[in-house]
């Protein structure tokens, strides 16, 4: 019986994945897992028995992920559960900037008890013109799940559509129109698009990556979209831009002091992921990432140890799952006390992410605590995990 805790509300059909041998307990004390959204879990006391943490949805902040992966805690997220509905509120975010909708709307609002409302507008509507999106030059920064969904749409919304991603994937690649100009430097980016919108994890790396020197590159007037992290823009430095028009209009999902403020800001509440289609999604593949690890020990979609899958274990067999730091020689003397425990080696598969390594092995004979014991105490090792299919 494995028992899971969930720290925020995770969509039912999601739970509903974990059938019989899973309990939900109310608090993450004693827990084999944690499903989360937007707990914070970075002052939380990781438990001796704790065994994953799944984040039902891409950014993983609120998860003190190295120290999981030093306590042998794998850590999941569900990368494209919520691109969809990510991506279609980026587009509004877009047309948002071209025309000025909210303020046309407003009007309308102040005026409603006005009869002559009908010609009044015929005026008024001047203000709110804008221009079309269609032929505008935008800039895609990231081209993982999201990134590339908003660059493919844009291309089908008529746009020219420049894209940035150091780290791009070949399967990321595979799955980009191929009108897609790639650019190799964000400052090139920045310099020649008239909206660019931002698609990166936060990370030290790309914490103000867009900051006073690289708004200065950017056409004055351009449009901003921030629909990833705030810490991804140095917002003193774009609020000075917006004030004097360097920027014209930042769109952002992100309300805090700073960007509720700004002026030509148009700020939402964090609505990206929050359809029902997305949070079904992101529960549905977080429980299930979940399941394949407690009962075949697979890992897929970690952010702290690399991918791993030995398909599932068949009933009668035994799995052993070790964690240990990616250091050369420790593979050999695993091997080593396995077969000096009298157990062969059926199937093998290790991976490793940085100073994290993950070896999954799958053995003929009976798996004991003892030996279980004595790869615990090898050097290296920092934890070890007995899986058995009765």
């Amino acid at each position: 019986m494995y028992r899971i805790c969930c720290l925020n509300n995770i969509a039912k059909v999601g739970t509903d994945r974990l059938g019989p041998g899973y309990e939900f307990v109310a608090e993450p004390e004693g827990a084999d897992a944690l499903l989360v959204r937007s707990a914070n879990l970075h002052e939380l006391e990781l438990g001796g028995g704790l065994l994953a943490i799944a984040r039902a949805g891409a950014g993983v902040n609120n998860i003190p992920v190295e120290r999981c992966a030093e306590s042998g805690v794998v850590v999941f997220n569900t990368p494209g559960a919520n691109a969809n509905a990510v991506k279609e509120l980026v587009i509004c975010g877009m047309l948002l900037a071209c025309r000025d909708v909210i303020g046309g709307a407003a009007w309308v609002a102040e005026n409603s008890d006005d009869p002559e409302i009908a010609k009044r507008a015929e005026k008024a509507k001047k203000q709110f013109g804008g221009c079309e999106l269609a032929g505008k030059r935008v800039g895609v920064v990231g081209l993982g799940a999201i990134g590339a969904a908003v660059a493919n749409a844009l291309i089908d919304l008529g746009c020219e559509v420049m894209g940035y991603d150091p780290y791009l994937s070949i399967n990321a690649a595979w799955s980009l129109d191929r009108r897609i100009e790639h650019v190799t430097d964000l400052g090139e980016l920045l310099a020649r698009c008239d909206f660019v919108t931002l698609h990166v994890p936060a990370t030290d790396a790309t914490r103000h990556m867009v900051g006073a020197d690289q708004i200065a590159r950017m056409p004055r007037g351009a449009v901003l979209l921030n629909f990833a992290r705030d810490a991804l823009v140095d917002e003193q430095a774009l609020a000075e831009a917006l004030d004097d028009g360097r920027v014209g209009r930042y769109v952002t999902d992100f309300a805090n002091p700073a960007s509720s403020n700004m002026r030509n800001a148009i700020v939402l509440p964090h609505l990206g992921a929050s359809t029902g289609e997305a949070e079904d999604n992101c529960a549905v593949m977080a429980a299930d990432e979940l399941r394949d690890y407690l009962e075949n020990g697979n890992i897929r979609n970690s952010v702290n140890y690399g991918q791993v899958d030995l398909g599932e274990l068949a009933e009668g067999n035994e799995r052993v799952a070790l964690f240990h730091e990616n250091v050369q020689g420790v593979i050999g003397l695993i091997s080593a006390e396995i077969a000096a425990s009298g157990l062969n080696i059926e199937n093998m598969t290790n991976k490793s992410r940085g100073s994290n390594a993950y070896t999954l092995i799958e053995v003929s004979g009976d798996l004991t605590q003892e030996t279980c014991a004595r790869l615990a105490g090898m050097p290296g090792v920092r934890r070890v995990r007995l899986i058995e299919r009765p």
